[in-house]
């Protein structure tokens, strides 16, 4: 089997980004990191790692240039599988569509459950008992693509938006890497708007 050739975009520090390139194997290779921020501090881990980083600024542009760029950008690089670390720019439905079934997101909720921001001060404020991380394939609706992996985390009486924070980056760094594995050895893909295991 062929390593999967993985384009990741990020906006930030890169945390998912930094598990993702150390847990390579040869189901998959990550080939570039894009973000849409100059000086975005993933930028430098992918540097130090040997990959690919390219910045394309989003700023003056519609969402559907900026996505046309960015689509040009993975295409020319012979990106197979796109992955979003903290990559904070709503995607246009034209680009997801062009993706689909190969473009995966991670949030940090148990999904369906808490999409969208501001996930775990709505989580604490409901008095949730369990929260968790989810990966999933990226659909036009937001968070609400099929599901491929779920890990739960406990929600403490004491937590604060940080150390819940925190509980579930924890939980990501290994459930992203094993979620994008699936998904380049072929053992998961989207059908029908419905994730289905081999």
């Amino acid at each position: 089997m062929t390593a999967k050739r993985v384009a990741v975009l990020i906006s930030g520090r890169g945390s998912n980004l930094g598990a993702l390139i150390a847990a390579q194997d040869a189901s998959y290779k990550i080939i570039l990191v894009i973000s849409n921020v100059e000086g975005a501090g993933g930028l430098e881990k992918a540097r130090a790692a040997g990959i690919a980083t390219k910045v394309v600024p989003h700023g003056g542009k519609s969402r559907e240039a900026f996505d046309a760029e960015l689509d040009a950008a993975l295409r020319a690089a012979g990106a197979e599988l796109v992955v979003l670390a903290g990559f904070m720019r709503i995607l246009s439905d034209g680009f997801v569509r062009g993706w689909e079934g190969r473009l995966i997101n991670i949030h940090p909720s148990l999904l369906p459950a808490y999409r969208g921001t501001k996930v775990h001060e709505r989580v604490i404020a409901a008095g949730e008992r369990e929260s968790g991380a989810s990966v999933h394939f990226v659909v036009p609706e937001l968070d609400a693509g099929p599901v491929i992996a779920q890990t739960k985390v406990p929600v403490r009486p004491d937590d604060t938006v940080e150390t819940l924070s925190d509980r579930v980056l924890t939980v990501e760094h290994k459930l992203y890497p094993d979620a994008l594995k699936l998904l380049a050895g072929g053992k998961v893909r989207l059908e029908n708007g419905v994730a289905v295991f081999s």
